[in-house]
Order: structure tokens, then sequence, then C-alpha cells
């Protein structure tokens, strides 16, 4: 298939956000390991959902003086769409191909024209399983290949991996209010706030944004306070004229359901991990006593699709607070999220930070009492939403309120016990 030239607009590369901002490192990172000569043949870019890999990927194709061509683009989350987008590829190359052979062999005149043909790009989007791209991998080895995908996975020596994270702080607002004054002047109060509580993550400001250019009587202070009222049906709710599943939640639904068939008890721990601070938890509070074995595949699993982060010295998780919010939220339409599941996590949670206060009266558990006083004091501030949406009297905030009782309890805060109690 060699004589065969792609003609121009053979490929398919999918569009970029209106407005995209920042990603100066990662966009340079792409053009050293892609356009510099190097022997590298796939760049892989992973991260949380909706932390952008898409975007940059397609952004990066469509804005970069890269000289690669065509580009080819395919949906990789499965192994059927990555043999549909070879077919399609094939068929562009030669459309008379799709009525006289199967999709198996439109499938291998894909791989052979790439595997015979220099300059090429294609992009692999949201791999789900290594598996799935193998053959493309084995096969095409004279273009470039960006992956993008949630799950991080060992790459060989000709790969450049690209961990990307949520954006910067200026990045993030400017970007809310670029897609919030889009249509003209906006009250923008409380926009830094807004972004500071979705965690600077894209899809989540890109959310908001539209939502609030719609709404042009709800500034970014009242989303702000949907957001703490509502958490789990405002993540979920897409502006109209926007792809309904492309919310926070749907699309983290769909990583947990692919945890689950291997690790369930990784959903679980995530759940617990929901009731904490954001920010480096302990070990302790993740691992599970009765099967350490279990916790730590758990921890493995999260920490492979992105969903928690380790710190360097590994004595320590953190998991954004959006995943949390979602977690501890409940949604009867999200088997992720059943409220049941829910407050045996709650009660998890407050089970293993009670296991895990050292005596107090010994000024070397001291340093310990620091690495968790954040937790306690997430639980407390759990403990206070709970009253504010459901009441003092109701029977959650009354077993959170005994729960927490008796952990300062053990910690020897008898001030704290008698008022909680």
């Amino acid at each position: 298939m060699s004589e065969i030239v792609a003609p121009p607009g053979m490929g398919n590369l999918e569009s970029w956000p209106d407005r995209f901002v920042g990603r100066e490192v990662e966009l340079a990172r792409l053009d050293d390991a892609l356009t510099s000569g190097r022997t590298v043949v796939v760049a892989a870019v992973h991260g949380l959902g909706g932390v952008g890999k898409s975007s940059l990927a397609a952004y990066w194709a469509g804005t970069r003086a890269h000289g690669l061509g065509p580009v080819v683009w395919i949906r990789a989350d499965s192994r059927a769409g990555v043999e549909q987008g070879l077919a399609a590829f094939a068929t562009r190359l030669q459309p008379a191909l799709a009525e006289v052979l199967t999709v198996e062999a439109l499938v291998e005149r894909g791989l052979q024209w790439l595997s015979t043909h220099t300059g090429w790009l294609l992009i692999l989007d949201n791999v789900e399983n290594p598996a799935d791209i193998a053959v493309v991998r084995a096969r095409a080895r004279g273009g470039r290949i960006i992956v993008t995908g949630r799950l991080s996975m060992l790459w060989p020596s000709d790969a450049a991996v690209i961990s990307l994270d949520v954006l910067d702080a200026d990045d993030a607002e400017e970007l809310l209010t670029g897609l919030v004054t889009a249509a003209g002047p906006r009250n923008l109060d409380g926009a830094a706030d807004l972004c500071e509580a979705l965690g600077y993550l894209p899809l989540a400001i890109n959310q908001a944004g539209a939502y609030l250019a719609h709404q042009r009587f709800t500034t970014p202070r009242a989303y702000l306070q949907l957001l703490n009222d509502q958490p789990g049906p405002t993540l979920d709710r897409a502006a109209t004229g926007t792809d309904a599943e492309r919310t926070i939640t749907r699309i983290w639904r769909v990583t947990l359901d692919r945890i689950a068939e291997t690790e369930p008890y990784a959903v679980e721990l995530l759940r617990i991990l929901a009731w904490y601070a954001p920010d480096n938890v302990p070990l302790t509070l993740c691992r599970d006593e009765t099967d350490q074995a279990r916790g730590d595949a758990a921890i493995g699993m999260l920490l492979a699709y992105n969903m928690i982060t380790a710190d360097p010295a590994g004595e320590s998780v953190s998991i954004h607070r959006l995943v949390q919010a979602v977690s501890r939220t409940p949604d009867p339409l999200d088997p992720h999220r059943d409220g049941v599941a829910i407050e045996r996590a709650h009660a998890t949670a407050i089970d293993a930070m009670w296991r895990a206060l050292p005596d107090h009266k010994k000024p070397g558990s001291w340093p310990v009492w620091r690495n968790l006083l954040p937790h306690i004091i997430a639980l407390e501030r759990t403990l206070d939403d709970r009253e504010r949406l459901l009441g003092g009297e109701h029977p959650r905030s009354l077993a959170f309120r005994e729960n927490l009782a008796f952990a300062y309890e053990s910690a020897g805060q008898t001030g704290e016990v008698i008022s909680l109690f």
C-alpha cells in the first residue's frame, strides 16, 4: 500500500475547546517529544478524568507547526473502537473499499498504510486497556502517536510520558471569566473562590462557565453556593447545548465502572477517602487492617487510574476535592453512590481515624497528631454540613455526632466529647 498517498483532508482531528488556556509546559514537552528528531514514537498523556488530556492533544495537533500528516484521530476506549477507527481511516483513503471489504480487511488496510508510510500523526484517545492498542504499537512505527487515557501504565523507552495535572489558579480563573463574559460584561463576584472550590479542574470549570453563560442572572458566588449545597446534582448539570454525557459525575462513573470490574474494594476505599481532607491522607487511614493485601491493591488501582495521587515519599495520598464531593453524595441512579454504601464508608472513615489516634499525652505522638489534624477538622466540617442540610436531629446527623464523640473520647478530649454528646 505504500503507493497510496493520503490526499489533503484525510485527517479527522477532533476540535479543541474554544477557550484554551495555560499548558505551556505540557505543550513544550510534546514539541520536544514528537518534533525534535528524537527516537520517541509515543507521547502518553494521562491524568484524572476531566483534566483536559484530549483537549491538550487536539490543541497541540491543530495549532503547533509539527509538520506531521495526516492527523488520524481514533477513539480508543475499546478494541472495537480502535478497529472502527482504523477501518474508517482506510475508507477515507480509498472510499470504494468500503463496498467490497469486510471491517477486518479494512482494519488490515489501515494498519498496512501506517506501517508503510512515515510522517503521520495518530492520536489514540481515551485508552482504557493497553492491550487494545498493542497491534497498532507493534506495527505502526513510521509516524508519531499520542495516547491519552486515565490509566497510567508502564511504557517502553521510546515513549514520553506526560502526567497532566489541574490548571494553575490564574489560568483557571482566566478560563472561567472568559467563558462567563463571552456574551458581554457580567458580575464575576466569587470567580476565584469558585475556581478553587472546583479544584482548578478544566472540565468542571468549563461546565460551570457554560452554565453561568446561559444563566445570566447567576453569579459565580451563587454557583458556588449550589456546589456547596448540592454537589452531586450541580456537577451532573450540563448547560443547554452542551454534551450531556460530558459532566464530571458521568465521566467518573465510567472510570469507576472499569475499576469495579477488577478491584471492587477500590471503589469502597474512594468513598472512605471522601470524608477526609483532600491532601496528604496518611496510609494508616487508607489500609484495610483485616486484609492489607486487598487494601494495597485498592490503593494501587486508584493510583493507576489517577483517582488519587501519592506523595513522593509514599507515605500519604491525595484526592481531588470534587472526587470527594461526588463520592459522598448519594445518587440512586449511580451504583457507586448508593446511600447505604456511602454511610458505611463514612463510619469506616471515622473508625479508622479513631484507631489511628495516638496517646495525646506522649510528646512523641505529636507529629502524628499534626498529620491527622486536617482530617479531624474535615470530619468536623462534615458534621456541620450535615446538620445544616439535614438538621441537627436527623438520624444521620446524630449518628455522625456520636461517632465523632467516641473518636474524641479515645483522644482524651473531654470537652469536645461532652459538647458532642
